[in-house]
């Protein structure tokens, strides 16, 4: 009987022993600290399902083309079908004109479509929203505001344009000093410039490349430059149609829309890439302080440099991404054909004269070299 008694103990004291130790187990079957929370399990459903409850508006501000806005948008639906996306297509410079008028009452959530210069004098009067994005790590220092008020998107370099019926790259002009000879008197047709963040690019820097500290020079260049100039178009629409008229032959333009229009819309145009080298505009992107709908703006600078956004971009836009993380190896052939020879611009010291420059080509130079 004390034999039997004993091992009734016995059984009593581990049955009490198991139970304890179950107490000291998580769900798991892992020992918990009592002080430690379990980690928050975020889901790639969970954030599904944030995404799908993304609605309201957004209001975009623009410089892209249309093409490229209605790929851009069609995509960002697909993911975010119930955000109603609401643009207006205008140049850099007009678009930083009416945020600017718009500040005390922004009407506009997101600045798709800046030059680097824009968006610093934006920045400088506080009507971009700082703001430090997922990828920000992925953007080089001189692709992006230092407090994160804007990010470039993408390079553009600024390059001749040629009508490829009659010109080819070997009978157009090879750099930008050849814009000035004789040959070329009655052939060129500019965009208007005040008006068209691209153009102000490329007259600055026409003005820098001469000597900053000494406009004069670069005011003497423009000055040869208007002589052979023909025409101002009002837009980039009218630029093309006077290039396909050849009421000119030869422009100066941004690489992207060159190939956009020749190999998406068919158009009679191809690009010469300047043998001293171009200045490579960086096209940026912003939110608009104090927007209406901040949080669809952040979803869409988001998805706008997603890197799978960025490749198909690439590949079906000709857009040459500023994130450093996507391999040149997965970008299309167009793109690793080309030599990015860049001109030496302090685009902060380029920023600071830009308006000074243009106000002064505008009143002193403009149609006045004939």
């Amino acid at each position: 009987m004390k034999r039997k008694g004993f091992f009734s103990v016995w059984l009593v004291f581990l049955l009490l022993l198991a139970a304890a130790c179950n107490t000291d187990k998580g769900e798991s079957g892992t020992k918990t600290d009592d002080n430690t929370k379990p980690e928050e399990n975020t889901t790639s459903d969970d954030n599904a399902t944030i995404e799908n409850e993304a609605s309201g508006k957004l209001v975009i501000y623009t410089g892209r083309d249309e093409s490229v806005v209605e790929k851009v948008v069609g995509m960002f639906n697909e993911k975010y079908p119930d955000v109603q996306v609401e643009h207006l297509t205008m140049g850099a410079q007009q678009i930083l004109e009416r945020v600017r008028g718009e500040k005390a009452n922004p009407q506009a959530d997101f600045w798709w479509g800046g030059t680097q210069s824009a968006m610093m004098v934006a920045a400088d009067e506080d009507l971009l929203l700082p703001f430090k994005p997922s990828f920000d790590n992925a953007v080089a220092d001189a692709y992006k505001d230092p407090e994160g008020r804007w990010y470039g998107e993408m390079l553009l370099p600024e390059v001749i344009m040629i009508n490829s019926d009659v010109l080819t790259k070997e009978t157009g002009p090879q750099d930008w000093d050849d814009l000035l000879k004789p040959e070329w008197e009655d052939k060129i047709v500019i965009r208007g410039v005040l008006a068209s963040g691209t153009m102000r690019t490329i007259y600055s820097s026409m003005i820098y490349r001469q000597g900053a500290d000494t406009p004069e020079k670069g005011y003497e260049w423009l000055k040869g430059l208007d002589k052979n100039t023909k025409d101002y178009a009002q837009d980039p629409t009218n630029l093309y149609l006077k290039l396909v008229r050849q009421e000119g032959t030869v422009s100066l333009w941004n690489l992207q829309d060159i190939l956009l229009q020749s190999k998406l819309n068919n158009q009679p145009f191809d690009y010469i890439y300047p043998k001293s080298g171009a200045p490579i505009l960086v096209d940026a992107v912003g939110i608009v302080n104090n927007a209406k709908n901040e949080e669809n703006a952040k979803l869409f600078y988001e998805f706008l440099f997603d890197p799978e956004v960025r490749a198909e971009l690439a590949e079906e836009l000709y857009q040459i991404p500023t994130r450093s993380d996507i391999a040149r190896e997965d970008m299309p052939d167009w793109y690793q054909e080309l030599d990015l020879k860049a001109l030496d611009i302090d685009w902060e010291k380029m920023a600071d004269k830009e308006a000074e420059w243009m106000e002064h080509w505008d009143s002193n130079i403009k149609g006045k070299g004939k």
